[in-house]
């Protein structure tokens, strides 16, 4: 097979052109080729990092947990959806931070840009300014809302999202709270850039949270078979919330 037999260089070019989505029907050609686009570092995943992402985030540690260029691709693909927020909302140059304009009254949030109905997925979520009163992070499906008036636990407030609150510790799902979490006497409140990596299983149906490399338990579970998406809502006029996917959970 002839594309089996082209040389190192000519393989950079040809993927270096194509576009990411034609990348993994190319994989698929031959093992000559599926060897090259695994090696997550090479210089075609670099190359199409640079030309999608911001250079601010390949500067900046924002994609400090994402070791190779492929992945910070996939990180940057998953990302907050600057066309699926609040209109108080918008999403940094960075790609990667939400910004939340200082309005009063009025709840404001966003989903990520791919949900998720299979597999097991992790990412990072963490504030860099205030809670303020509200605080959540977890869940949606598309028919939540990612704006209301008033100050309250949008992440949570129906039956299509579920939500941790960071300033209280509660959850809470259907707009009710499901108890303290993670479940212990006095347990610490978050701290203002502490990364939480929430892991959803959607095989066992559940959403979990971990924080400084501790596993805090299962969070909810019997979550629905749809397309379930990263979601956070803010109340805090000028604070900002950033989001990196990591892929499958470490243990799977």
């Amino acid at each position: 097979m002839a594309a089996a037999r082209l040389p190192y260089r000519a393989l950079e070019a040809l993927f270096s052109f194509l576009d990411t989505s034609d990348l993994r029907s190319c994989s698929l050609v031959c093992k000559n080729w599926y060897r090259f686009l695994n090696d997550e570092n090479n210089d075609v995943w670099r190359l199409h990092c640079v030309r999608k992402l911001a250079e601010e985030a390949l500067k900046s540690d924002i994609l400090s947990n994402v070791p190779t260029y492929k992945a910070k691709l996939r990180a940057f693909y998953h990302a907050w959806n600057p066309n699926d927020c609040s209109r108080n909302v918008y999403i940094k140059t960075n790609g990667f931070t939400l910004h939340r304009n200082p309005v009063a009254q009025t709840t404001d949030g966003a989903r990520g840009k791919i949900g998720f109905k299979t597999g097991r997925h992790c990412w990072e979520v963490w504030w860099e300014g205030p809670l303020g009163t509200v605080a959540m992070i977890g869940l949606m499906t598309k028919d939540s809302p990612v704006q209301c008036q008033g100050y309250s636990p949008l992440v949570g407030a129906d039956s299509n999202s579920w939500g941790w609150n960071l300033v209280d510790n509660h959850l809470i799902h259907n707009g009710d709270s499901q108890g303290n979490y993670p479940p212990l006497n006095n347990a610490p409140k978050y701290q203002v850039g502490e990364r939480i990596r929430v892991i959803l299983d959607c095989e066992d149906n559940t959403l979990a949270f971990e924080k400084n490399y501790e596993f805090l338990g299962v969070a909810f579970r019997g979550l629905p078979n749809t397309q379930l998406y990263p979601a956070v809502s803010a109340v805090y006029g000028n604070t900002e919330v950033s989001m990196v996917y990591l892929g499958p959970p470490l243990d799977g």
